[in-house]
């Protein structure tokens, strides 16, 4: 299982913008499909918007669709998630997260590598 961290959540204003960031460690990262997912206080977790290896396939949420853009670098281990026009509704802890499978998947038990989360907080 690949180890992975987030950085770049922080406080904005709706409207506002931030871009998460995620490192990975493992060499399987290149294979992997990564995803995105968020749990805002007493939700479940939810998913957000994944990505294939190679980038070529890209799955979003309907409620962050048009406004959310997840992208990757495979020679940097990085993987990004864009976020715009920030909504209060989009306050949540943010995870990324790591599946050893070349098909996308959108359900959280499909996935078996997970970040500590970063949390985005959006004040209206």
């Amino acid at each position: 299982q690949a180890q992975l961290a987030e950085s770049g959540g922080g406080s904005v204003q709706a409207g506002g913008s931030l871009r998460l960031s995620c490192v990975a460690s493992g060499r399987t990262f290149s294979s992997s499909v990564m995803g995105w997912f968020r749990q805002a206080p007493g939700k479940e977790r939810e998913f957000v918007a994944t990505m294939n290896w190679n980038g070529a396939t890209t799955y979003y949420a309907d409620s962050v669709k048009g406004r959310f853009t997840i992208s990757r670098d495979n020679a940097k281990y990085m993987v990004y998630l864009q976020m715009n026009s920030l909504k209060f509704e989009d306050t949540a802890v943010y995870y990324c997260a790591g599946r050893q499978a070349w098909g996308i998947s959108t359900s959280v038990s499909d996935y078996d590598s997970w970040g500590q989360g970063t949390r985005v907080t959006v004040s209206s």
